[in-house]
C-alpha cells in the first residue's frame, strides 16, 4: 500500500505508512525524481502540504516545510553544550541538511560524513539544493561512502561530537546496526575524553518502546544519558558536558560568538526540548533491555 500511487480520483498520492495501522497520504504536486538504490527506495516529489520531499522506502526523511526545525534539534544542543568542538561525525545524513547545521559553528575546523548510500548523496547534491545549501562542496568536509559502523571499526580517528542521521529501525532497515551496544561501544572510543554524541531515535509516541530501548542501550555505555524530543526524539550520550547544565547565558554567548543563525532553536527552546511527558519519562525508566546486534532484528518480525 504504500509509496506513490493513484488513490482518490485517480490522483497520484503518496502514502506514508507511519505504524502498522496508520497511513498518511499526501497528494502529489509534482513528481521529481524516483529510483531503486542498492540500499534504498529513493523518491524526490513536491506535495500540496509540504513542499519539496526527500524520501527513503517510502517514508518522508526531510520536507521544505518543516526539515529545519528537526535538523536544528538534532545538532545545535550537542554542539553548543561542546565549548570548543573542532572536529565532527556525521553518521548518514544524505540530504545535507545535518551538516548545513554543522558548518554554522565556526569552531569547526573538520568534519567526516559517512553515508552508506551513494546514489542519495548524488540525488541530494542534484534535486536538494534549497536543503544542503551546497554544504557538500565545503572544503572543511570529507566525504565517505561506507557503513558507519565499518568506518569507526576500520579508522581510529577521534571527533568532539558524532551526529547520527539515520533511517529508523525496522524491519529489513540497514540501519539496525546502527542503535546497538555494539555501536555505541564502538562510538564511544572515538569520542574525544570529552565528547559528545546524538542519535535521532524514532518517535517517542509512536514508537515509545524503540525510544526507551535506545535510551537504556546508550545508559550502558555513556556516563551522561539526555533524552529530549520535537516530534522525533534524541538521545545524547556525554563523556562530560551535559546539555542539562548549559545554561541560557551561555547559549546565548556561544551562539553569539559563533555566529549561528537559526530559525528554531535558540537558550529557551533548548531548556524546553529536554523536558519529556510524564508517560515517557516512566517508560524510560521502566525499559532495562539493551539493543545489540544479535537481538534487534527480533523486534521486527
Amino acid at each position: 500500500m504504500r509509496g506513490i500511487k493513484k488513490t482518490f480520483y485517480n490522483k497520484e498520492e503518496f502514502i506514508e505508512q507511519l505504524t502498522p495501522t496508520m497511513y498518511v497520504f499526501y497528494k502529489i504536486k509534482k513528481r521529481i525524481f524516483s529510483s531503486k538504490s542498492k540500499y534504498h527506495k529513493i523518491d524526490v516529489i513536491e506535495t500540496y502540504d509540504r513542499e519539496l520531499c526527500f524520501c527513503l522506502d517510502n517514508q518522508i526523511q526531510s520536507s521544505t516545510k518543516d526539515e529545519w526545525i528537526y535538523h536544528e534539534c538534532l545538532v545545535h544542543p550537542i554542539m553548543i553544550t561542546h565549548p570548543n568542538p573542532k572536529k565532527v561525525l556525521i553518521v548518514g545524513g544524505g540530504e545535507g541538511a545535518v551538516l548545513r547545521e554543522v558548518l554554522k559553528h565556526s569552531t569547526v575546523e573538520n568534519v567526516v560524513m559517512v553515508e552508506i548510500d551513494k546514489e542519495v548523496i548524488e540525488v541530494s547534491k542534484k534535486f536538494l539544493k534549497c536543503i544542503h545549501k551546497n554544504s557538500f562542496f565545503d572544503k572543511r568536509v570529507k566525504l565517505i561512502i561506507d557503513d558507519g559502523y565499518h568506518y569507526l571499526r576500520k579508522r581510529k580517528k577521534y571527533f568532539d561530537c558524532i551526529i547520527v542521521d539515520v533511517s529508523d529501525p525496522g524491519k529489513n532497515s540497514p540501519s539496525n546496526h546502527l542503535y546497538t551496544f555494539e555501536f555505541y561501544s564502538l562510538l564511544k572510543e572515538r569520542l574525544r575524553k570529552d565528547g559528545i554524541f546524538v542519535t535521532q531515535a524514532t518517535s517517542p509516541f509512536l514508537n515509545p518502546q524503540i525510544y526507551a530501548l535506545v535510551s537504556s542501550t546508550c545508559q550502558r555505555v555513556f556516563p551522561i544519558v539526555r533524552n529530549y524530543f520535537y516530534g522525533c526524539g534524541f538521545v545524547v550520550g556525554s563523556l562530560k558536558y551535559d546539555p542539562l547544565r548549559t545554561t541560557k547565558s551561555l547559549i546565548k554567548e556561544r551562539m553569539k560568538k559563533r555566529d549561528i543563525l537559526t530559525r528554531f532553536y535558540d537558550e529557551n527552546t533548548h531548556q524546553i526540548l529536554f523536558y519529556l511527558p510524564k508517560h515517557i519519562r516512566n517508560t524510560i525508566k521502566n525499559t532495562n533491555e539493551i539493543l545489540t546486534i544479535s537481538s534487534i532484528n527480533q523486534l521486527f518480525p
